[in-house]
């Protein structure tokens, strides 16, 4: 008889715990906010959605745009190795350095980023808005301008769109979004736009003399049989690189 007894209360222990937790579940999917309190659920704050949706996008145009010269489609360039390098410094004529082909060449790697990823930014935010939107929330979007900078070790993108969420009364806004690329492209253009100089002058730039300098960068020079030039800078740390072509003091076809 006690074994019985034994077995039926552990059976009604076992039936009562069941009941507890069936009930605590049901509480959650009855309350949203209970959930959101224990962190079940958790909204991602939208900094962090437009983070994380451009990131690898911008990583991978600063990768190209690097490649081709600081272009993201060059019109004026010269292949190397499958690559269109652009012309940053070019002379036709003989014996003649080189003429910079763009005057402020970090500005306008700047302009080239921005213009690779506006698509993207008008994805992500309405990815953004609809994530919200599901979530129950009302939103509001309105657009504003988008800045690249090239800083020390990193690239800063700035987009000024006003994001305003609302919920249970519970209004948000946010009007700056910034994502941040670790990167030393604006160490790499200070150098190339260095050797642009040099060779506006002298007609040609030593890259032993910036590997002096910058020890943990490589510099690689490699004339072509056109009397092109192409450039190659890596970080050795990070293996960033920024690569591009030039024609300056060009020989006679006879030398």
């Amino acid at each position: 008889m006690k074994k019985e007894e034994g077995k039926r209360g552990q059976l009604t222990i076992f039936i009562i715990v069941a009941i507890l937790v069936i009930a605590i579940v049901a509480l959650f999917f009855a309350f949203p906010k209970l959930r959101t309190a224990v962190g079940v659920e958790k909204l991602e704050t939208p900094e962090n959605f437009i983070q994380t949706c451009l990131q690898d996008t911008i990583k991978e145009n600063v990768e190209i745009i690097s490649s081709q010269g600081g272009s993201l489609e060059p019109e004026f360039s010269y292949l190397y190795k499958d690559n269109k390098l652009k012309y940053l410094c070019y002379n036709n004529e003989y014996y003649k350095p080189c003429i910079p082909q763009i005057s402020f060449l970090r500005d306008y790697i700047e302009d080239e980023i921005k213009k690779s990823i506006e698509e993207d930014v008008d994805f992500c935010f309405n990815s953004l808005k609809e994530d919200y939107n599901n979530r129950g929330y009302i939103t509001n979007f309105k657009e504003g301008d988008i800045i690249v900078e090239l800083l020390p070790k990193k690239i800063v993108t700035t987009i000024n769109h006003e994001f305003v969420f609302s919920k249970d009364e519970n209004t948000q806004r946010r009007e700056t979004f910034r994502v941040v690329l670790n990167n030393n492209l604006y160490e790499l253009t200070a150098i190339a736009q260095n050797i642009i100089e040099w060779e506006t002058i002298y007609g040609g730039a030593d890259c032993d003399s910036y590997m002096d300098v910058y020890s943990k960068m490589l510099c690689e020079k490699y004339p072509q049989t056109d009397d092109t030039t192409v450039y190659i800078l890596t970080d050795k740390d990070t293996e960033n690189k920024f690569q591009f072509a030039l024609r300056s003091i060009a020989l006679t076809p006879n030398g």
